[in-house]
């Protein structure tokens, strides 16, 4: 089969108004150091919802986004040999790091100038098949849905490296604000590890969702000061309420990769007494595979709503306007 069907983003715009398309494309050949993966599922992020309207300006046309692809792989490029075919992998946001700048050799790969990611710089997994480079896919385990492990793949790693970068400490009250995909994953993982949870957000569907997987406060305002906090809402104005329900010494981290303006802070109010404000970049290889070992031995599973392939436009559009509750993930057909 040399033929596929895929989403491609030619001209960015609202998700409402067609701006992901689906395509056919020939299917693509891996090079040196790549496989090839027929793909059973893909979640569906919501950084694919701010490339698909521009908000991310795509990095050239046609781009297939998608970035949480689970698949098996069907072939391999030249010098390939950490899979066999049959094999089960994942294809995550970063895709390419040069290895040798500052960043790359002191363990902070996420920050490397000249680094690429999957459905943005290289065609990702809104497709039948995709290709990776073997040092940057994941091997998953055959025995669990692809669906199930899809929304780890960026919406589990991201969080659970904004849960390192929010320093939170045994025990502690951690705050999240919006609670989407990522947000809910990673609420679990803090649950898992003996936090106490105080949610934030909007919308019926996620406040009823936080409160089942066991948040001690769902509402406006955290009733009591937080040690530390995350913000998964793409809207600047919820930093400045998000540093002031800290105690002394906490810290935010901001999760998104795209965040509309943060209004003027007010030193004592908001950063007096040590309080940190951080944001998290990307993600380095190490921060995935330790999730993957954590999502091995912890009760934790995402909350998914599967869709079929050829409705990831509406999918999409769902993320867009808060009708998602949990991780959307496409399935393709076998």
């Amino acid at each position: 089969m040399d033929q596929m069907q895929a989403w491609a983003v030619d001209h960015p715009g609202p998700v409402d108004d067609g701006a992901l398309q689906r395509v056919r494309r020939t299917v693509p050949e891996p090079g040196a150091g790549e496989v090839l993966v027929k793909v059973e599922a893909c979640g569906i992020c919501r950084t694919d919802l701010h490339l698909t309207e521009g908000d991310l300006e795509p990095k050239r046309p046609g781009v297939v986004p998608g970035h949480q692809a689970v698949g098996e792989v069907v072939d391999r490029g030249t010098a390939a040999a950490r899979f066999a075919i049959g094999d089960r992998v994942g294809i995550a946001w970063l895709r390419g790091t040069c290895g040798v700048c500052e960043f790359c050799r002191q363990g902070s790969e996420n920050l490397c100038p000249r680094s690429t990611y999957t459905g943005w710089d290289a065609d990702g997994g809104f497709a039948e098949y995709a290709v990776v480079p073997e040092d940057y896919a994941y091997a998953l385990p055959a025995d669990r849905p692809a669906a199930e492990l899809a929304p780890w793949l960026c919406a589990g790693i991201i969080g659970y490296r904004s849960l390192l970068r929010a320093n939170l400490p045994p025990g502690g009250r951690l705050g999240i604000y919006g609670f989407g995909s990522s947000a809910h994953l990673t609420a679990q993982l803090a649950l898992a590890q003996g936090a106490e949870l105080f949610v934030v957000t909007r919308g019926e569907r996620n406040q009823a969702l936080a409160r089942e997987l066991g948040a001690a406060f769902v509402g406006d305002r955290p009733p009591v000061p937080l040690d530390s906090a995350i913000v998964f809402a793409p809207a600047g104005e919820v930093v400045p309420a998000a540093l002031e329900a800290l105690k002394s010494g906490g810290t935010v981290a901001v999760a998104g990769i795209y965040l509309s303006d943060v209004p003027v802070l007010n030193y004592e109010r908001h950063l007096f007494h040590e309080r940190d404000l951080r944001s998290v970049t990307s993600n380095t290889r190490r921060d995935g595979e330790e999730l993957f070992r954590l999502v091995a031995r912890l009760p934790v599973a995402a909350h998914t709503t599967v869709v079929p392939f050829d409705a990831v436009d509406r999918a999409l559009a769902d993320v867009a306007h808060g009708r998602a509750s949990g991780s959307l993930v496409a399935a393709l057909d076998s």
